[in-house]
């Protein structure tokens, strides 16, 4: 299993198959932001990151430009992520309330950060043809994550995503689909999906999620996954 999430991710970052995802990503690591002048972006696609024995999945929507695009790792080295792996460590499900790169000892223990754009997209939003292209490494990573219980959606756009994901998976989807919402929840195909407001600035600064909300989603999605 972990061998295979391993050997996946050095795929997911060889990927280009999104011509203006390429250019966006690979500009802003060239021009960088003046705080980050001195390091080297990692400007790829970026794959998921956790535990490989994972009972609980985060779905996000896609990499920051000067975030995950900077330091190679999702939800690292920006507001979102400060505020996400807060509430992780918050619940148990994180070693330290921080992640600021790659090496700086972050382990997460019964749950696994994935996403549905693999490439920060620019204003943050992904084309639909672009998510159909990078759908088939969220259907990869998933396959590999076997124990997985519940699917944590972050944002209606990762909502939609995992949705058609377990269309994929052969998971009978009832139509009309399932509403994205906070806490709104649905039992598919022997996992729970649950939603989530994604941990974005424009969310957290305005109050629209708070952290006793975020916090509230993922004990229950813990709760969930040890039932």
């Amino acid at each position: 299993m972990e061998r295979g999430l391993a050997e996946l991710a050095l795929e997911i970052a060889r990927c280009r198959r999104c011509p203006r995802l390429v250019r966006h990503r690979e500009q802003v690591a060239r021009v960088k932001r003046a705080a980050y002048r001195s390091e080297t972006y990692w400007g790829r696609p970026v794959p998921g990151f956790g535990d490989a024995r994972a009972r609980i999945v985060l779905v996000g929507l896609a990499p920051g430009a000067h975030g995950a695009n900077r330091t190679g790792r999702l939800f690292t080295g920006d507001r979102s992520g400060d505020f996400l792996y807060a509430a992780l460590h918050r619940v148990g499900l994180a070693s330290q309330p921080t992640s600021q790169a790659r090496d700086d000892g972050l382990v997460l223990s019964g749950v696994y950060v994935t996403c549905a754009a693999r490439c920060a997209p620019p204003d943050n939003r992904p084309t639909p043809a672009e998510l159909g292209r990078c759908a088939p490494w969220l259907d990869r990573e998933l396959a590999l994550l076997g124990d997985a219980r519940v699917l944590v959606a972050l944002g209606a756009i990762a909502w939609a995503a995992t949705l058609a994901h377990l269309g994929h998976a052969g998971v009978t989807v009832p139509r009309p689909r399932p509403a994205f919402g906070h806490g709104a929840r649905v039992a598919l195909g022997g996992l729970t999906l649950l939603g989530c407001y994604h941990p974005s600035q424009q969310n957290t600064q305005t109050g629209r999620l708070t952290a006793p909300m975020i916090d509230a989603v993922l004990l229950e999605a813990t709760r969930l996954a040890d039932a």
